[in-house]
């Protein structure tokens, strides 16, 4: 039993440092409706103390064809929700720098934004999206400090972007799952916990 218990309660988890292009992966108890299970991917963080990240893994309601009237590609391609902020914005992110004018290298092989038109014209080419690229509507931001609060809390995990092409794949709790499981035995007692205790 005590076994278990260390495994169910292990509080004695890594500490890191956030840094621009690490992935936070939200504690198990963390029951805010936008970081319920949420792995986010960190734009911003540092000078002058605020952060910005995107959660990747929170499907909405929309597809791209419903925001974006240019689009013409006759398969749905979903949008993701990025946070409580600003949802009136969409940020790509993506791996296409390549042919994407204008991107902003997030991490290795990872990137963000970049000129729309040029994201707009892939999409209506009928090139492969999952994997590749990820719409997100609105970010998460943090005032100065809160961030590093929240990690000194063990609010969030901090991992580093190993396969940018599996990050853009999957979503919602199982994604989650997915990233707990790559970060290896210091979190495995995380997976036991139900994303909804009140539904056992």
């Amino acid at each position: 039993m005590k076994k278990l218990e260390s495994i169910l309660f292990n509080i004695n988890l890594p500490s890191r440092k956030a840094y621009p292009g690490a992935i936070l992966v939200a504690e198990p108890f963390l029951r805010e409706n936008y970081f319920n299970h949420a792995v986010l991917c960190l734009i911003e963080h540092g000078q002058p103390g605020t952060s910005m990240g995107l959660v990747l893994n929170k499907q909405t309601n929309y597809m791209l064809s419903d925001l974006v009237s240019s689009v013409s590609r006759t398969d749905p391609v979903p949008v993701f929700c990025g946070g409580p902020m600003s949802c009136d914005r969409m940020y790509v992110v993506h791996r296409l720098n390549d042919i994407i004018p204008g991107s902003q290298r997030i991490a290795n092989g990872l990137y963000v934004s970049g000129d729309f038109d040029a994201v707009i014209e892939y999409v209506n080419s009928g090139m492969p999206i999952d994997g590749y690229m990820r719409f997100c509507l609105g970010y998460s931001g943090w005032g100065a400090g809160q961030l590093n609060e929240e990690l000194r809390k063990n609010v969030w995990a901090v991992a580093p972007v190993t396969d940018p092409a599996v990050l853009l794949t999957g979503s919602e709790d199982g994604y989650w799952h997915r990233q707990v499981k790559r970060m290896g035995k210091n979190y495995r007692g995380w997976l036991y916990h139900p994303q909804n205790p009140r539904m056992n």
